[in-house]
């Protein structure tokens, strides 16, 4: 179009609305058209124009009303006014005139029908029917339209609005049912290149239209065609590809996918899937496809089919990411069909094909794929739970074989994973159940020992103890000197599996017995030094009554066979303790100490130590007053000091051995001893110890009892340490009850040892006083919990502290699996401080479990860097080692809040205060808040 036109139209169209150009007394003249048009018209573009729209419209009705004579201006005119009122918002708003300039969609469609009829040479005719069929479609006139729009298809196949045309078309021609020409309409669309901004709704138009026809399988064609744009493009991940869509888009997929579903259904099902992709190509989406018949199915109850549909993408493509998923599904589709043994062959079919060292995992991790490995975790642990619980119910062998073989098919594939201990346990009880007991054991020694401690950990390592005695009957049977040697053998693991059991589980309730009966079973081979150990590492823990007893009985009488005859007295001491006036084997006992204490004064005698002999000759007397040596140990202490010149100390002695024994053969001779004595000497008596001989010769036990208590005090009161960690020590040992006050000297123990820097000392007094509280029973208090928990509390420290020291450094799995020991270790000891309820040392502990967490979370992404790393694997690196640390921090987080929480019970105390300023910094868009003050003024009204 020539510069000429535009100027003039400018001209034209501006005019009117121009508020300058005139000078004042020229604005009462009239202007003749040729001043006009010979007017130069400077157009300030700068200048904002109000209501542009309406006034463009204005000025081509002025201009259509000069009746130019030039039918070129005048067709251009005519169809821009016609475009600005179909495009206008303010058509309604035009004044009133006639019907064609007054604008309105009719007066529009008048305008393009006068247009075509007047200029019928006009070079935009093709753009004149495309706005007039818009104007139809805007009236509702939907057979105006489409006849429009066949012209201008027919008469312009050059036009640029040609494929548009086409699409509106096939659109108009669906909605009136006549899907035989829609499909043509869009297949002419299709037909004009991928490039079309209308391709891909033509193409699910096309398919509908066909499928409209019930011709299902040429409509998969454009269908997939669809797909392919959306999903397979570039050969990419489906997945992915659907999430980065819009929701139109995703929309548009779902439909097309639910479509295809349908049209395979109508086929051939599955079969009809795998034919398509045989014959047209193999798709990256295929999966989809399939999944979406198989949904189908399901929402239809044909579960069997859907079940096919699903399985027939596993059978297609085994390897692929997707067909472990595709296989769960199978599984999901029996379940709700209800059929059970088609649900256990699709479980066994899914464990098949993709355990550990299958196919599937040549080129995989379990890391890579934690849902594909979490199903096979899941399938495993069914196919073996339900052949077990088979096995229980009819006792059938089989069963616990495949039982087993289950378990250890969960191992072999999991053998790091938190549940392996748990899995091992339950194979361990299948052994058992089934008579394996040798297998048993060991699977259950590997359950208890070869694990970080677990819920069923000690519950193991005495199953082991059980399946070691049930295999030792069965070796009773046997014959022969192979078949004692091997008894003899499995005897003795069966004591170290004992010995291992109640060293690892101290606090298992029947940790106390079974070391107790290790130690009978030592000292019945004769090797008593491991008897007496055992037995005395026993006697750490809390026990029975009678547990404490045998302990005892077997730590004397080995210190004895071992000549160890003063740690034999007081083993003998501390066991005659147990013992009523009235037990059979007291006066057993009562000698055995009388012979240990004989037997230390041979040995000092021997040694030419005088002193040492005859105070170990007296105290016969004292330890045994009735026993049958007494006379003959006390005659033996006068003759040594007698001996040695030591009259002073031989006259007293003399004299008591007289007074108790008159008539023992050797009173003479003890007479004319004493005249000799008293003549060489002439001294009175000391006075006798206090306290101390008191509470070792007292007529009863509460007086010796309480004798002891009131030693300690004065030494205590008098400043001697020493002492009196000397008597609190023997009255721990010597009086267990009353409960209260042996756990106050415990306490006083612990303080002592605190106080001159023995800090082994005072943690084994803390140790001790948490296992006399945790077995006091009924007589526990306050007090004595309050005290526990406080001792439990500082007992945790060196777990933590080891745990802190732990550094990770490459490589990061060996020092991450000793951390992880570590604060485990440090874990429990805090969980157990919580545990006893005393708020000040639950809130301390609830803070130290969740710094843990927290140390573990930053020592993690502080830990050593593999040097040998790309800066691709580093940045992997980085990523792992963030989804390894966040769990933690996520765990720090819940229990600082857990103690922030209790500040709702009126609990605030410096450790919740440490959780609220922990919180502040790892979560502080929630917790680093401030308060926002009013001024007073405005807080008051």
């Amino acid at each position: 179009m020539s510069g000429g036109f535009w100027l003039g139209l400018i001209v034209v169209a501006l005019g009117a609305i121009w508020p300058f150009g005139r000078n004042k007394d020229d604005a009462e003249q009239p202007e003749t058209i040729q001043e006009v048009e010979a007017r130069v018209v400077v157009v300030d573009t700068t200048a904002t124009i109000d209501s542009s729209e309406l006034k463009a419209m204005e000025s081509y009705r002025e201009f259509l009303d000069l009746a130019s004579s030039d039918p070129v201006l005048q067709a251009e005119a005519m169809r821009r006014l016609a475009d600005l009122q179909l495009e206008s918002g303010e058509v309604d708003a035009l004044p009133p005139g006639d019907a064609a300039l007054a604008g309105g969609i009719q007066g529009t469609i008048d305008l393009y029908e006068q247009l075509l009829t007047s200029y019928s040479d006009y070079a935009q005719s093709d753009l004149v029917l495309y706005q007039l069929s818009r104007a139809y479609e805007a009236v509702g006139d939907t057979a105006a339209a489409l006849a429009t729009l066949d012209r201008l298809v027919s008469e312009y196949p050059a036009t640029e609005h040609w494929t548009e045309a086409q699409f509106r078309r096939g659109e108009t021609l669906f909605v009136d049912q006549r899907y035989e020409e829609a499909e043509a309409a869009y297949a002419h669309v299709v037909e004009r290149g991928p490039d079309s901004a209308f391709i891909e709704q033509a193409l699910y138009k096309l398919g509908w239209s066909r499928f409209k026809q019930l011709e299902y399988a040429n409509g998969l064609e454009p269908f997939f065609g669809l797909l392919d744009r959306q999903l397979g493009a570039n050969g990419g991940e489906p997945a992915r590809a659907y999430e980065a869509m819009g929701r139109a888009d995703q929309e548009l997929v779902d439909d097309t996918l639910r479509v295809v579903a349908i049209s395979f259904s109508y086929l051939d099902g599955a079969e009809s899937i795998g034919d398509y992709l045989r014959d047209n190509g193999n798709r990256p989406y295929a999966y989809v496809v399939y999944t979406g018949l198989g949904d189908l199915y399901i929402e239809q109850e044909r579960f069997q089919d859907a079940a096919d549909a699903y399985f027939a993408f596993v059978e297609r493509e085994p390897a692929h990411s997707m067909a472990p998923l595709m296989q769960v599904e199978v599984i999901e589709a029996y379940k709700q069909g209800g059929f059970a043994d088609l649900v256990l062959e699709a479980k066994r079919d899914f464990v098949e094909r993709y355990a550990a060292g299958t196919e599937y995992w040549a080129t995989r991790s379990f890391d890579e794929e934690p849902e594909v490995a979490a199903h096979l975790k899941s399938n495993i642990t069914d196919l073996a739970a339900y052949h077990h619980a088979e096995a229980q119910r009819d006792g059938n062998r089989r069963e616990y074989a495949e039982a087993a073989r289950w378990y250890r098919t969960w191992l072999d594939s999991f053998p790091t994973d938190e549940g392996a201990a748990q899995t091992n346990f339950l194979l361990a009880e299948v052994l058992f159940e089934s008579g394996d007991f040798e297998m048993a054991a060991r699977e259950y020694e590997r359950t208890a020992y070869g694990y970080l401690f677990h819920p069923a950990s000690a519950e193991a390592g005495f199953a082991a103890l059980l399946a070691y005695a049930e295999h030792e009957k069965s070796l009773t049977v046997l014959a022969g000197a192979d078949a004692a040697v091997e008894r003899a053998l499995w005897h003795r693991q069966g004591i170290d599996s004992a010995l291992r059991f109640s060293r690892t589980y101290p606090e298992h309730p029947e940790a106390p017995a079974v070391r107790t009966d290790a130690a009978e079973k030592l000292f019945a081979l004769n090797e008593f030094a491991n008897a007496r150990d055992v037995a005395a590492e026993a006697l750490l823990t809390p026990m029975t009554p009678e547990l404490e007893r045998t302990a005892w009985t077997v730590v004397a009488h080995s210190e004895f066979d071992l000549a160890n005859y003063a740690a034999a007295e007081s083993a003998y001491l501390s066991l005659r303790g147990y013992m009523g006036p009235g037990d059979l084997e007291r006066n057993d006992i009562d000698e055995r100490i009388a012979s240990s204490i004989y037997r230390q004064g041979e040995q000092a005698q021997a040694l030419g130590l005088t002193d040492a002999a005859v105070d170990h000759y007296l105290r016969v007397g004292v330890a045994v007053p009735g026993s049958a040596i007494r006379a003959t140990a006390e005659y033996d202490a006068a003759a040594a000091l007698i001996q040695a010149g030591q009259w002073q100390r031989a006259a007293p002695v003399l004299e008591s051995f007289r007074a108790t024994f008159p008539d023992h053969e050797l009173a003479a001779s003890a007479t004319a001893s004493l005249a000799v004595a008293y003549s060489e000497t002439g001294q009175d008596l000391r006075a006798a110890r206090e306290f101390e001989q008191i509470a070792s010769t007292g007529e009863s036990l509460a007086i010796r009892q309480e004798a002891l208590w009131s030693a300690g005090e004065l030494y205590q009161s008098g400043g001697d340490a020493a002492a009196t960690a000397a008597v609190l020590e023997r009255y721990v040992s010597e009086y267990p009850d009353p409960f209260a006050q042996a756990i106050e000297a415990r306490h006083q123990l612990a303080e002592l040892a605190l106080g001159r820097g023995d800090e082994t000392a005072r943690f084994r007094w803390l140790e001790d006083l948490v296992a006399a509280d945790a077995t006091a029973g009924a007589e526990r208090t306050d007090r004595s919990l309050y005290l526990a928990a406080h001792a439990q509390l500082e007992l945790a420290e060196p777990s933590r502290r080891s745990f802190e020291v732990s550094t990770l450094v490459a490589p990061l799995e060996q020092s991450l699996r000793r951390k992880r020991e570590r604060m485990e270790v440090a874990l429990a000891a805090y969980t157990r401080a919580a545990g006893y309820g005393v708020p000040e040392v639950t809130t301390a502990a609830t803070f130290y479990l969740a710094e843990i967490y927290h140390d573990l979370s930053r020592d993690l992404f502080a830990s050593e860097r593999p040097p040998e790393l790309s800066a691709l694997e580093l940045d992997q690196y980085e990523i792992l080692l963030e989804e390894q640390a966040f769990p933690f921090e996520e765990e720090a987080i819940e229990l600082h809040e857990v103690n922030a929480a209790r500040t709702a019970e009126g609990i605030y105390d410096e450790w919740v205060a440490l959780s609220l300023t922990e919180l502040a910094e790892l979560m502080p868009g929630r917790y680093a808040k401030h308060e926002k003050g009013e001024r007073l003024v405005t807080a008051i009204w």
